[in-house]
């Protein structure tokens, strides 16, 4: 049950090297730029890959305002604060097995798997037998990142999940071993 955050990027990554499309690559260099960030908590390095007007979109909760940021970087930001910083769930890993990439948008999919304090689980009314440890949030997820023609920077993510990655997460503990740092 591993969390290996350089997994989310090594095909991305992979898939950049080998490009030879000027667009395409500049492209996957933006979302490798961002899940690198990401894996850091590094809320500035995320809204640096953006475009002025960005739109993230959750498939699976499209009514929830706070997973689907839209219109501005503050937005963005304030999405990062409380689904990653405030809970303190930013150890995370997109075991990525696929990467389309083209001149308008690149798509990743993979099994997300993110470490959930127990603390937060507690707050959010999942029992736990310790509030100490971190438990695995894992579901299949598919993210396509569209591109903004006019400043070559990321519109955004529009994610597709399978599985509500909570269920059962209080049976998933993690060791302290199992969270590789970045």
């Amino acid at each position: 049950m591993k969390i290996d955050p350089s997994n989310t990027w090594r095909l991305v990554q992979e898939r950049m090297e080998a490009e030879s499309d000027p667009t395409i690559r500049r492209n996957l260099e933006l979302v490798l730029r961002h899940m690198q960030a990401e894996a850091k908590a590094d809320i500035e390095g995320v809204v640096a890959t953006l475009c002025e007007k960005p739109k993230y979109l959750a498939h699976d909760a499209p009514d929830n305002e706070i997973l689907n940021p839209s219109g501005s970087k503050d937005a963005v930001r304030n999405f990062y604060d409380a689904t990653i910083v405030q809970t303190d769930a930013w150890r995370l890993e997109l075991d990525c097995d696929r990467v389309i990439a083209d001149r308008e948008a690149v798509m990743t999919e993979g099994v997300m798997k993110m470490a959930y304090p127990g603390r937060t689980l507690a707050a959010m009314g999942i029992e736990v037998d310790d509030p100490d440890a971190y438990y695995l949030f894992q579901t299949r997820m598919s993210v396509v990142w569209p591109v903004d023609l006019e400043s070559g920077l990321l519109v955004g993510e529009e994610s597709y999940t399978g599985t509500d990655g909570f269920e059962g997460i209080a049976d998933r503990k993690l060791g302290p071993d199992d969270i590789v740092a970045v």
